[in-house]
């Protein structure tokens, strides 16, 4: 039997013990990270501290100074730099970590387990995993904007392969997830899950944000959808496409509240009945986090709630006061190699997708800059609806020209746009819409898609 297989005595084991094992066993788990930004730089920080049963065997980056930098940070000193998969193999088997520009270094060695694709990016993104899944690697995907994309077609293709692909726990999606998996292994019903945010608005640009991504030595436009709600909406794709949730509206309903367990009576019940919905909350306490949902109707089951100070009912949330990537991304890489088990991945087509809203007013000729612009910002919309209107997901926007004006706060549609030469991932997201067609397909020369808008008042609040 394998030694990791489901109702085997080590599977049984808890993740601690497993960890100690290896590390007592000198076998630990061998981690390739790609990407070497912020994200990057505080993921290497904490595997070099080091984990329990875990090292950091090797960063790709393609500026080599950021990846020197990871392992500066990071206290790691013998690092050497590889060019090719038999110098990785050869350095990585005698415990030294290695540098390489390269990220098929990493995902072609025979040496490292898993893949921790941290780069942002999309279309290089995609290159990045499907080499990995290719070759048989589990990877963790530490990119919202990747995986609210194309996630259900690359967790289709990982499972082809016989490989775990995963979102990490630390990010939002994961810190629901986990939680969503939770009240429903001790026999609650979740109907909401999301994030707990601190504001939102979405005409924030990288003018606005320059100050904040200085201070906090951050990438600005990354910052800046932070803050205009694409990240937000992208992160709550990622939860529902792992939970088979909608939203109750476009851009969801994102009530203010002092307290994160208001929304027990500010999210629509009818929506969280009808499904399960994701939402957020803005401005409550404890300003950070994801938080469930539950539905009980047992009368003795409220009294019970009632007494432990969850609320009256019918609805309760549960929340975890805090969210960190860097910190939580061990338990997630053990989960998917010691027990083939995804943190946080789609169960089967999309759900929801992230569609594009004009910022500003938007004119023919102007070229689109992505996530986190001055051009758009990017809202969740149920799949059905979004497909509806033919509208184009936020994370293939950028570089792609406007071939009509859009009006502010308005959806840019395909038939809105000029998309540059052919790139992968829209390769990859016609391939998504073949496996899974969506209910009504538009035409061939479908409108623009604010012809055929459901009309839906955009929401900015702030705390």
């Amino acid at each position: 039997m394998d030694p990791n297989a489901f109702g085997s005595p080590l599977h049984n084991m808890s993740i601690y013990n497993l960890l100690q094992m290896r590390e007592a066993a000198q076998r630990p788990i061998r981690v390739g990270v790609v990407g070497a930004g912020a994200t990057g730089r505080a993921i290497a920080l904490q595997l070099g501290t080091p984990v329990p049963g875990i090292r950091l065997a090797g960063i790709a980056n393609r500026t080599a100074a950021h990846a020197e930098r990871s392992f500066r940070e990071a206290a790691i000193r013998d690092w050497q730099s590889a060019e090719t998969t038999a110098e990785a193999d050869s350095l990585i088997a005698r415990g030294i970590p290695v540098l390489t520009a390269d990220p098929q270094v990493l995902t072609r060695s025979g040496e490292i387990d898993i893949i921790v694709e941290v780069t942002g990016t999309v279309d290089f993104a995609a290159s990045v995993v499907l080499d990995a899944i290719a070759h048989r690697k589990a990877v963790v995907m530490v990119n919202a904007e990747l995986d609210s994309l194309v996630g259900p077609l690359l967790k289709a293709k990982a499972d082809d392969a016989g490989v775990v692909l995963t979102h990490t726990d630390g990010d939002e999606p994961g810190v629901a997830m986990t939680l969503v998996r939770y009240v429903q292994s001790v026999g609650l019903r979740p109907v909401a899950a999301g994030n707990i945010k601190g504001m939102v608005d979405y005409y924030r640009t990288p003018a606005t944000q320059q100050g904040f991504a200085e201070r906090n030595d951050q990438d600005v436009k990354k910052v800046t959808s932070f803050a205009d709600a694409t990240k937000l909406s992208m992160e709550t794709t990622v939860l529902a496409n792992a939970t088979g949730f909608g939203v109750g509206r476009r851009g969801m309903y994102g009530p203010a509240c002092g307290y994160v367990r208001e929304l027990a009576t500010l999210l629509p019940a009818e929506a969280m009945l009808a499904g399960g919905i994701v939402d957020y909350s803005v401005g409550a306490s404890p300003h950070t986090g994801g938080f469930v949902v539950v539905h009980e109707t047992n009368p003795y089951k409220q009294t019970q709630l009632a007494y432990y100070k969850l609320g009256d009912g019918p609805f309760y949330v549960f929340y975890t006061p805090f969210h960190l990537p860097h910190i939580q991304l061990p338990s997630t890489i053990a989960r998917a190699v010691l027990h083939r088990d995804p943190t946080v991945a789609p169960q089967a087509g999309p759900s929801c997708e992230v569609v594009t809203i004009a910022k500003r007013d938007l004119k023919a000729g102007e070229t689109l800059d992505g996530v986190g612009g001055f051009c758009a910002y990017g809202l969740i919309e149920n799949r059905a609806a979004a497909r509806d209107i033919n509208a184009l997901p936020i994370a293939m926007s950028e570089d792609c020209v406007m071939l009509r004006d859009v009006a502010k706060d308005q959806v840019v549609g395909f038939a809105d746009v000029s998309l540059p030469s052919p790139r992968l991932i829209d390769r990859l997201w016609q391939e998504q819409l073949q496996r899974w067609p969506s209910a009504r397909p538009p035409a061939a020369g479908a409108a623009p898609a604010n012809a055929r808008q459901q009309k839906g008042e955009p929401v900015t609040t702030a705390a």
